[in-house]
């Protein structure tokens, strides 16, 4: 078996033990983990020079409109969009989150969450300052509701990120933590070129970019874990700060590209968990996306803007996914609450257990070659990662 990355004292570990060790300890601590000495990167604050943005137009003498996301902002010379990243500088549109993440990790692939994407393997994850929605239950808020020059940062070109990937042997890249869409030309050029080099391109996004920038985008994505945060309009106005739609096209759009998709519903008491409306989100999903669509109900704890607020309680996540299971979605996963029978894949055709899970570790899986281990049946996923081009 291959080593993985070594630990402080230089020693090697085969990936499995790796992975269920010490790494996943500092994953779940959303701490970073050690990069090699001889490659070693050291964070410095503020942002790197300013990368040329794609998706804009002049719409008067000095004044620009953003395109790359739904908010259309008309961003005033020496201002920013609402994103906190994209700025006119002068008629011209410029990034300050390109090469410039504030966030490199080595996450169990299981974090992001994926479920049915190359299982027990590390993902490399970054994400820079920023964010273009404003979720008041954000895990993530001092990063994602900060300007880069106020964050701690790491310069790290896109033939960087992939070179450090596959130093830490992992098969995929993750764009996460923050919104990806708002380092959009970032993500572009690195998943360009992991691609070539046979490394996976998964993101964790809550979709909310418009129909032109996303078509390039789902050329390169292998994989993409959608926040779908309510199927109530009102509750994204009231608490995300955006709009339900978007999402819905985003989410068509990329199964229409064949990007395997798994979707994240995060259940708030009170404020998204009424029956129908899970009802009704899970019959889209099942009509617009296909029924062997993962689908993950998470648990909320109180966070950022809802402090005051109380944990989801486990009775009304199990409540959410026998709705989905009775709408005909055949894998529904629970999320935040370790050990529970519900983290584990069960075959949708003999109902066998084929992977088993207490948190991120994996324990026995019974499947070969992407296929059931018991009754043979193909299971929606990525088992496999690709060759190099």
């Amino acid at each position: 078996m291959k080593n993985g990355p070594p630990d402080w004292l230089g020693r090697q570990y085969s990936r499995r033990a790796f992975l269920q060790g010490g790494a996943c300890a500092l994953a779940l601590l959303g701490l970073p983990l050690p990069l090699r000495p001889a490659g070693a990167q050291e964070l410095r604050s503020g942002f790197s020079v300013p990368h040329p943005a794609l998706y804009f137009q002049p719409i008067a003498k000095g004044l620009i409109e953003c395109r790359l996301c739904p908010r259309k902002c008309e961003v005033k010379d020496g201002e920013r969009g609402d994103c906190l990243v994209r700025e006119n500088r002068g008629g011209k549109y410029v990034t300050l989150a390109y090469a410039n993440p504030c966030a490199v990790h080595l996450d169990p692939i299981e974090k992001k969450p994926f479920f049915h994407v190359l299982p027990g393997t590390l993902s490399f994850s970054i994400a820079t300052a920023g964010c273009n929605l404003h979720c008041k239950f954000c895990q993530n808020w001092e990063i994602s509701q900060n300007r880069p020059e106020k964050t701690f940062n790491y310069h790290l070109p896109p033939d960087q990120v992939v070179a450090k990937a596959q130093e830490g042997l992992c098969p995929s890249i993750a764009y996460t933590y923050v919104e990806p869409i708002i380092f959009y030309e970032y993500m572009l050029d690195t998943a360009r070129l992991a691609r070539k080099a046979g490394l996976l391109n998964t993101c964790h996004s809550a979709g909310y970019i418009n129909s032109e920038p996303l078509q390039p985008l789902a050329e390169v994505l292998d994989a993409a874990c959608i926040d779908l945060k309510s199927f109530d309009p009102q509750f994204y106005r009231d608490l995300v700060g955006g709009e339900l739609a978007p999402v819905l096209r985003t989410l068509q759009t990329l199964r229409q590209h064949g990007v395997h998709v798994e979707i994240v519903n995060l259940v708030i008491p009170q404020h998204n968990d009424q029956a129908k409306t899970i009802g009704d989100m899970c019959a889209w999903i099942r009509d617009e996306l296909g029924p062997l669509t993962p689908m993950h109900f998470s648990r909320f704890y109180p966070l950022y803007k809802m402090q005051n607020h109380y944990p989801t309680p486990v009775s009304v996540l199990e409540q959410a996914r026998e709705i989905a299971l009775k709408k005909g979605l055949k894998y529904v996963y629970l999320g935040n609450i370790p050990a529970h029978k519900a983290e584990n894949t069960f075959c949708h055709h003999c109902g066998k257990m084929i992977i088993q899970r207490t948190g991120y570790r994996i324990g026995e899986v019974k499947m070969k070659d992407g296929k059931c281990g018991y009754c043979g049946t193909k299971i929606p996923g990525i088992w496999k990662q690709p060759q190099a081009a």
